[in-house]
């Protein structure tokens, strides 16, 4: 039997083990904390306290390819900043999912190289089996769904969305709602992607989208480059890489990208006279997510741990959403009320439940894209 003076001695001891470290009380302690470089949890540190401190003596978050108008990573970017006094810096903010699997294999652990990528989950794949991520799991790894998240924990998709097709309604008429409308003359040398499908995550989920749309499927992608090949022999496959500065100028008036991105060109061109239309075509709706992880030779390591948290925390992942990018933990967010609401509803109706391809299925497309997009664009 547990005396009063007993119990008053146990809470004793637990307030001074609290104040002497993050350790809860009636836990152990770990034998041993781990360094940032190996810690696989914020947990293994120590508690997020420690990952903070950590992170904030390092003073510096290298990152690469994440244009400030891609899914509010300009809001992500000020806002870490801010709350943690860590300098982000973006090399090449133009670059795609291959470029920065390309900077982890050739910078190795020179100080130069990225501390964490953001890449189509393909990508992230691929960066996986080539050992170039350390495995680390957010605090809330577990409620995000299985089939978004290396089991390993070396990469996690953080945010989402649904191919769609923009449109300078100005310079097009009318604008184009399907895969189909693209073969139409009206749309020739007009029809742009985000970039090389081999490179980039965007084009070839762009592809697979135009494989749904020609009577492809989660396993075979060929149609999907069939239908481009055929945009490029009648001549309405525009050879430009589709950004916001050529949206503007109407070097691209037609645009395959995601909509999130899309529906943004539409908020931030409407005051410069630009009326970009955005449609997801119903004949090949295709989601997919975009995948995090930590460079396994970061230079910053507590940092690149840090900006994980920082993305994957209620505050960052309302922040996507405010830039129409559908959160990852968009569901838990609804049930346990750190959702934005108003944002939420802002977001595009789409029919049916989303459907994602698996591993096979994707490394299946992957390597056929990367061999056969060579033929259609020498055409």
């Amino acid at each position: 039997m547990t005396t009063p003076r007993a119990r008053a001695a146990a809470v004793l001891g637990c307030l001074v083990l609290a104040a002497l470290g993050p350790v809860a009380c009636g836990k152990p302690p770990p034998a041993r904390l781990a360094k940032p470089s190996a810690a696989t949890s914020a947990e293994d540190m120590g508690g997020m306290g420690a990952l903070i401190a950590a992170a904030k003596r390092e003073g510096t978050l290298r990152t690469m390819a994440l244009p400030r108008d891609w899914a509010d990573y300009g809001g992500l970017i000020d806002g870490f900043q801010e709350k943690y006094g860590i300098k982000v810096t973006v090399e090449n903010p133009l670059g795609h999912s291959e470029d920065e699997i390309d900077a982890l294999r050739k910078q190795g652990n020179r100080p130069t190289a990225p501390d964490v990528i953001d890449v189509g989950d393909t990508f992230a794949r691929n960066a996986a089996a080539q050992n170039l991520l350390a495995p680390y799991k957010v605090v809330p790894f577990d409620s995000v769904p299985g089939n978004q998240k290396d089991p390993r924990a070396r990469w996690t998709n953080n945010y989402g969305g649904y191919i769609s097709i923009g449109c300078d309604a100005g310079r097009v008429d009318p604008c184009p709602k399907t895969f189909t409308d693209l073969l139409k003359p009206v749309y020739r040398g007009k029809v742009a992607l985000e970039g090389d499908p081999t490179r980039s995550a965007t084009a070839f989920d762009s592809v697979y989208a135009a494989a749904l749309a020609n009577g492809g499927s989660f396993a075979d992608v060929r149609p999907g480059l069939d239908f481009f090949a055929r945009l490029q022999q009648i001549g309405n496959l525009n050879p430009l890489t589709a950004d916001l500065a050529t949206v503007e100028d109407g070097r691209t008036p037609v645009s395959i990208n995601w909509d999130y991105i899309n529906l943004h060109y539409a908020d931030q061109l409407r005051d410069r006279g630009v009326n970009w239309q955005v449609a997801i075509p119903f004949d090949g709706s295709f989601a997919q997510y975009f995948a995090l992880a930590v460079n396994k030779n970061a230079p910053h390591p507590a940092a690149a741990r840090l900006w994980q948290e920082y993305l994957f925390s209620p505050e960052g992942q309302n922040l996507r959403l405010r830039a129409y990018a559908r959160p990852v933990l968009m569901d838990v967010m609804k049930q346990d009320g750190t959702l934005d609401k108003v944002a939420a509803a802002r977001l595009p109706t789409v029919e049916g439940t989303p459907q994602f391809p698996t591993d096979a299925q994707l490394e299946k497309a992957r390597v056929t894209v990367a061999r056969g997009w060579p033929k259609v664009v020498s055409g």
